[in-house]
């Protein structure tokens, strides 16, 4: 069995420059020459997951299939790969600290002074090799968050560091850096780059390849100069210019060999690794690219201020539209702001509409008139995780005539994942009392929509919440037209709900969106965008 071979993606400058877009292209590239590839964030934050972050802090919180709350930059590297990722590849400096004091406590220290180096180092270093001691993967490619220079990521560094002396060949660092373009000079700037390149290398860390970020196409002249500047080989300086999609970054850092260098440095001969197979990945970015006509979505939520909010719902839109040879229009829509008197001239011009998951009850009254202005107009509408509960809300309000019909739990504008403080509020949770995470199965009713979606009798599909439908009424909301057309037979609950009659109307209780992938799209949304564009 060959060696895993470790990458790691750092960032300097400024954040927000793609490090995960970078790593994850990486993977796909490595991906598409046959090798087995995972990747894993490593995030600063002392939180111990970010499911008890306000979404407006961190963005979107992405579930595995195990169950593990991490950073929304594993949903890139699923949409990417296409490969599952679980607890391991999201560490967090809460859960290295948390796992380190468990251990001082436990006494397996011996004794010990503990300190940074070398316990908590070596627990960050146990945690990067988790993944490829298994023997699973070829390559395991780690992105540090932060940027380089942060005290957060100092224990990091120097963990890439300690491996970059222990696993010698089969280690590598890419620097991902920012060059800015002055309009006053009319130039680019390489300045940023070489400070950033500066400080991490006195921290005991040389960058083996740098890509730079630019709004600019960067000349050979200006890749030699910060080649010669930064101790890195021309050949390893390289550029991701600004594009109008993500997805067209894996196809031009292969047109800047970034997958030719890295094999070449980590000791691979070229010619015989075949080329990368990215057909399949061209054929949808084209389709992305070239689609002439719009379909107009709106996702109607709490949190759209931030998009990030929903990351994983719009890139699982903008897959399903390209499909369906559509241009995404996306409206998001502040459900605060959304009530009966005002949804006509907000939703009138949408094709279809997405009733977003959130907690709280902040919100949900806009959520009510969009799903009422959808079900008596016959506008396609998709309810996700709370979207589904006010789906069931609504119905029994204005169909079944139970005024009173509602959903309700703890709040959780300031507590957002507290399963120890979900359980002592069991007895006042009207829909349950513990947050429901990861895949579960789903049997899904034959002859249903949902049944013809799907093409399959038995899914599995991600969850996180903590609601549920009341069975109690169950036979009244299929008498009249609303089909519970997916069960979870262990547990007996409802997780999808279908309105008869309509054009498209469907709640599910789960998280289509985390599975969603750029080469196997999600069918519950190429149904729905597809349903959209029908006139």
């Amino acid at each position: 069995m060959k060696d895993t071979k470790y990458i790691f993606v750092t960032g300097g400058v400024t954040s927000s420059l793609g490090k995960g877009i970078i790593a994850a292209s990486l993977g796909k590239l490595l991906q598409a020459r046959g090798f087995r590839v995972t990747n894993q964030k490593l995030d600063p934050y002392i939180n111990v997951d970010p499911g008890t972050l306000n979404p407006y802090e961190h963005g979107e919180c992405y579930v595995t299939v195990d169950g593990h709350e991490a950073d929304l930059d594993l949903g890139h590297y699923e949409r990417f790969l296409g490969v599952e990722t679980h607890k391991a590849n999201n560490v967090t400096t809460g859960r290295i600290y948390q796992n380190v004091i468990n251990k001082e406590r436990r006494g397996d220290y011996l004794g010990k002074t503990v300190q940074i180096i070398p316990h908590i180092t070596d627990e960050i270093k146990r945690n990067i090799k988790m993944l490829g001691n298994k023997g699973d993967f070829d390559f395991v490619i780690t992105e540090i968050g932060g940027t380089v220079g942060d005290i957060e990521s100092l224990p990091y560094i120097e963990s890439v560091r300690q491996l970059r002396w222990e696993l010698g060949k089969n280690c590598l660092i890419v620097h991902l850096t920012y060059v800015p373009y002055l309009a006053a000079a009319k130039e680019l700037k390489t300045k940023p780059t070489q400070h950033s390149v500066k400080a991490l290398q006195e921290q005991g860390v040389q960058a083996d390849i740098l890509v730079l970020r630019t709004e600019h196409n960067i000349s050979a002249e200006i890749r030699k100069k910060v080649a010669l500047f930064c101790n890195v080989e021309q050949s390893a300086v390289m550029q991701s210019i600004d594009v109008p999609s993500i997805y067209r970054v894996p196809l031009n850092m292969q047109e800047e060999r970034l997958d030719e260098v890295v094999l070449t440095k980590m000791g691979y001969d070229l010619e015989k690794t075949p080329a990368a197979d990215m057909k399949s990945w061209t054929a949808f970015v084209h389709n992305l690219e070239d689609a002439k006509e719009e379909v107009r979505i709106a996702i109607v939520g709490k949190y759209v201020q931030l998009p990030d909010a929903y990351k994983s719902i719009i890139e699982s839109l903008i897959h399903a539209s390209a499909y369906n040879n559509r241009k995404l229009k996306l409206e998001l829509i502040l459900s605060d702001k959304l009530s009966e008197e005002n949804v006509e001239k907000k939703l009138q011009k949408i094709d279809g509409i997405v009733v977003a998951p959130g907690f709280g009850q902040r919100g949900m009254d806009g959520k009510f008139a969009a799903l009422k202005y959808a079900r008596e107009n016959n506008i396609p509408c998709l309810g996700i995780c709370m979207g589904m509960q006010t789906m069931s809300v609504e119905f029994a309000r204005n169909v079944l005539g139970y005024a009173e019909a509602n959903s309700t739990e703890i709040d959780p504008d300031t507590i957002y994942n507290v399963v120890d403080i979900m359980e002592e509020q069991k007895n006042i949770l009207d829909l349950g009392g513990s947050m429901r995470l990861g895949a579960y199965k789903c049997k899904l009713k034959k002859g249903s929509r949902v049944y013809d979606i799907y093409g399959k009798e038995n899914i599995s599909e991600r969850h996180r919440h903590r609601y549920e439908f009341n069975n109690a009424f169950k036979d009244e909301f299929e008498k009249n037209g609303m089909i519970c057309s997916g069960m979870n037979v262990e547990s007996n609950l409802v997780e999808i709900i279908e309105l008869q009659g309509h054009k498209w109307y469907v709640g599910v209780q789960f998280h289509p969106e985390y599975s969603s992938t750029v080469v196997n799209p999600h069918p519950l949304f190429i149904s729905f965008v597809k349903a959209a564009i029908e006139k």
